[in-house]
């Protein structure tokens, strides 16, 4: 684990050593049920895979966060589509945005995609793209009740989509989170589904798709952390300051892990999880990735020169967290903006 994170330090991609090493231990699907060549692991195990790997690296957690996470869509899709796609010769490696940056205009069985989406982790190693559309019917708008438009989500093939090489952060590169372009490309109508509508009998599709997000991206949190935390103890200056940090990513850890477990339970009881703990969920997550950020800067002034040095991990570490703290779902904004 050591040497992979040593491989990815620094990179503009993920090293072709280390997406072999995905492959071989199945981590894109690591939420995928067995049947469809999975791991299909409980919610608490998936969550500390998901730490351990933004510990190792901000980029690997991150991707494979964000991708795993996509790959869940297993669930959503028809059966016999997600038959087709999951235990065929090629493992799927989904991944897209969460933004509503074009439309789908109703042909025959299925829609004609155009527009240009940000953000798409993991773009260069992804075999398909999702993304979320607004409806049309001959050039207008589908409407709900409430005027708003109707928008479903689909999946493209990589060949349908134009990836824009435009991610220039200062942190997490190696996630290559591109944007890219679709031009009139048709897609079946069976490509079409919407989060929290389920396919698949699996415990983890019961769980809200708002409250699986809020969790394993806080542990991206946690665990890169956590790796700052190791590095700055390393430099070894902090007068008794990182004491402070170490207790705030224990609580965090306890918060998340205890939440998961709650989860996990109500899923395996069949129980409804209420909107109302969901929420409470999200809001307990921001408050927690607040509090890390506002420790992580008090304590970094005191990490002297090394901190700042480009080809310090410290400072790699430091970089991939504040590109992560502009991701939209902890932000003061909340779901309303995007990364």
């Amino acid at each position: 684990m050591h040497k992979i994170s040593e491989l990815c330090f620094g990179k503009a991609v993920l090293p072709e050593p280390v997406l072999q090493w995905v492959a071989k231990e199945n981590l894109w699907n690591l939420w995928v049920p067995k049947s469809h060549g999975g791991l299909e692991v409980p919610l608490i195990d998936g969550l500390e895979t998901l730490r351990s790997l933004a510990k190792l690296d901000g980029s690997l957690g991150w991707t494979l966060t964000l991708c795993s996470g996509a790959n869940f869509f297993v669930g959503n899709l028809q059966k016999e589509v997600a038959d087709e796609l999951f235990n065929g010769n090629i493992t799927p490696i989904f991944g897209g945005s969460g933004g509503v940056f074009g439309t789908a205009d109703k042909v025959g069985n299925g829609f004609v995609i155009n527009g240009t989406w940000k953000y798409a982790t993991g773009a260069p190693y992804l075999t398909h793209f999702t993304l979320n559309a607004k409806i049309r019917e001959n050039g207008i708008d589908v409407l709900m009740d409430d005027g708003s438009p109707v928008v479903r989500s689909f999946l493209l093939k990589r060949e349908q989509v134009e990836i824009i090489h435009d991610w220039k952060t200062m942190g997490l590169q190696a996630t290559a989170t591109d944007s890219f372009k679709v031009n009139s490309q048709w897609v079946d109508g069976r490509h079409c589904f919407v989060y929290d509508t389920f396919y698949l009998p699996q415990p983890i599709f019961k769980i809200p798709f708002s409250a699986f997000a809020d969790l394993t991206l806080w542990v991206n949190y946690i665990g890169m952390a956590e790796r700052f935390l190791e590095e700055a103890e390393r430099i070894g200056n902090d007068n008794g300051m990182l004491n402070g940090l170490q207790k705030i990513i224990w609580h965090a850890i306890s918060e998340c892990m205890r939440d998961a477990q709650y989860i996990q339970s109500m899923v395996l009881e069949v129980q409804n999880i209420p909107e109302a703990y969901v929420e409470e969920i999200h809001q307990k997550a921001s408050h927690s990735v607040r509090t890390l950020t506002n420790e992580i800067i008090q304590v970094f002034p005191i990490l002297g020169i090394r901190a700042s040095t480009l080809d310090h991990p410290l400072n790699q570490v430091f970089r991939d967290y504040f590109t992560a703290t502009q991701h939209h779902i902890f932000s003061p904004l909340g779901r309303r903006n995007q990364l």
